[in-house]
């Protein structure tokens, strides 16, 4: 693949005992928008965990731009090019948006870059409302501007479409590719959501027991080609 941005090579990931990831080898593109699908269980979040770094790879490298990540701590990934938001979301529900939102300025950094406000618009009227006070999927969209902040290079996006109504998850495609086109960002998304995967991605990967058991672009797929492959 041209101008491969983020790559993982033989990478193994577990807990204590257990291997979860089993020798995974990906890579995603310069503003690639890459969808990650499996059942529970699969390995999709381990998978996002290891990237970040909350979790040790055990074997294999992670490269971001050719650089090896594999051993380097989580705000060091993030200082490099990395963000991360993780399912259930986890903003700080006794903060402003507006102050969840600069805590994840890079260091020395001062001021919300204005894209973040023209992306999610809700989030500038209710900047001075606390983030516990945002519905689920206003936290999601707040949760992803926390990350944008830091001015990544590749977002990872763990189930981002959990517990957030039809509507919204409409909305919220069509705004990360919009992110997507105007940034030049990578985008690495973990999701079930059939309708939400083909909407954003412009590739998608299948995840079974921990390894990838199908991979093709988007537009080889439908949705009904990839709830069979879901089944399997």
């Amino acid at each position: 693949m041209n101008d491969v941005l983020l790559e993982a090579s033989g990478i193994r990931v577990g807990y204590g005992g257990s291997e979860v990831i089993r020798k995974l080898s990906l890579s995603a593109a310069q503003n690639e928008v890459l969808t990650l699908m499996g059942l529970n269980g699969m390995g999709k979040t381990t998978l996002m965990k290891a990237m970040i770094g909350l979790l040790p790879i055990r074997e294999g490298s992670l490269r971001l731009a050719g650089k090896d990540l594999s051993q380097a701590p989580p705000f060091e990934r993030v200082r490099l090019g990395l963000a991360y938001v993780p399912q259930g979301r986890m903003i700080f529900p006794t903060l402003t948006v507006e102050e969840n939102i600069e805590a994840g300025l890079r260091k020395g950094e001062r001021g919300i870059p204005a894209e973040i406000y023209k992306f999610f618009p809700v989030l500038r009227e209710m900047r001075r409302r606390r983030g516990g006070n945002l519905s689920g999927g206003q936290q999601q969209q707040l949760a992803i501007a926390r990350a944008l902040a830091s001015r990544p290079k590749v977002l990872l996006l763990d189930e981002p479409t959990e517990g957030i109504q039809p509507s919204i998850i409409k909305e919220l495609a069509v705004q990360l590719k919009q992110i997507r086109d105007e940034q030049g960002l990578t985008i690495v998304v973990s999701e079930q959501v059939l309708s939400f995967a083909l909407a954003v991605a412009d590739r998608v990967i299948v995840m079974a027991r921990g390894a990838i058991v199908h991979e093709s672009a988007r537009s080889a797929l439908d949705e009904s080609s990839l709830g069979k492959l879901l089944a399997i």
